[in-house]
């Protein structure tokens, strides 16, 4: 590569998500930037939420009200509004679990130095729809039976049996291969797609800048891409609050499916 090559434009590809392995390289205990994005949010939020139960048996603080904020929004729009109080109480857990670990995850594309969500990598959004799937498959058959559960999800009632022959393969693709298909790459698409649209216009800010110091009159362009970089950053910020919920919302909706087939 030439120093000319070197110092020109380079668009983001889809090499920014697998960086080299710099600590414990060789061993299966390997770790890449992803990786360590990934342990520093789950860590933070540890200690959010350690720090959280101790000052809140205080008195209330900007911090414990944030807290507090959040997860009555778990609790209220999403566990009892689409399980009911008794069965969302139950699920709470699982549902707060969700959310705040997205959310923590695929924040980390907008803050400095990490600069890339720990969800932009396929793993995590996988073992999160696995543990979705697995989740409203169990409590499906726990409150229906094996055979019960089958039946109400391949043959819905009030569909004449010829038709069966249609419907039947339809609902099994939809609830058994496209729920934690689309769970997956619905959360992994955004986290891509906003990370490389972040990076597009940084990059460009900082040639169109040095363009700009040089002299060329194409550097004037660096203030849009600057602009639209930080556009994007507050979306970015808004997409990972929405991913978030919208994958608690439909494990939730899955579950409440599994447990409620008449609804």
């Amino acid at each position: 590569m030439s120093a000319e090559d070197s110092e020109g434009f380079h668009p983001p590809g889809i090499y920014e998500f697998f960086p080299e392995s710099f600590l414990f390289v060789g061993t299966p205990f390997e770790m890449n930037r992803i990786m360590m994005v990934r342990l520093i949010a789950m860590a933070v939020v540890v200690l959010v939420f350690a720090i959280y139960v101790n000052r809140a048996r205080l008195l209330p603080s900007r911090f414990t009200s944030t807290i507090e904020f959040m997860l009555d929004l778990v609790r209220t729009q999403i566990a009892d509004q689409i399980l009911g109080v008794k069965d969302g109480r139950k699920f709470l857990p699982l549902l707060a679990t969700f959310f705040f670990m997205i959310f923590a995850l695929n924040i980390t594309g907008v803050i400095p130095f990490l600069n890339i969500g720990g969800t932009s990598v396929v793993g995590v959004p996988m073992l999160l729809a696995a543990i979705a799937y697995v989740t409203f498959i169990f409590v499906g058959i726990r409150a229906q039976g094996v055979g019960g559960y089958f039946k109400s999800n391949l043959f819905p009632p009030g569909v004449p049996k010829p038709l069966y022959l249609l419907v039947t393969p339809i609902e099994f693709a939809s609830t058994f291969i496209i729920r934690p298909f689309s769970l997956t790459i619905r959360l992994l698409a955004n986290l891509i797609a906003g990370h490389l649209l972040l990076v597009l216009c940084f990059s460009a800010t900082d040639f169109f800048f040095r363009e700009a110091l040089s002299g060329n009159a194409v550097g004037g362009f660096f203030l849009a891409t600057l602009v639209g970089g930080f556009a994007f950053t507050l979306f970015e910020i808004l997409v990972s609050v929405l991913q978030a919920y919208i994958f608690t919302l439909l494990t939730a909706v899955y579950i409440s499916g599994a447990l409620h087939p008449e609804h």
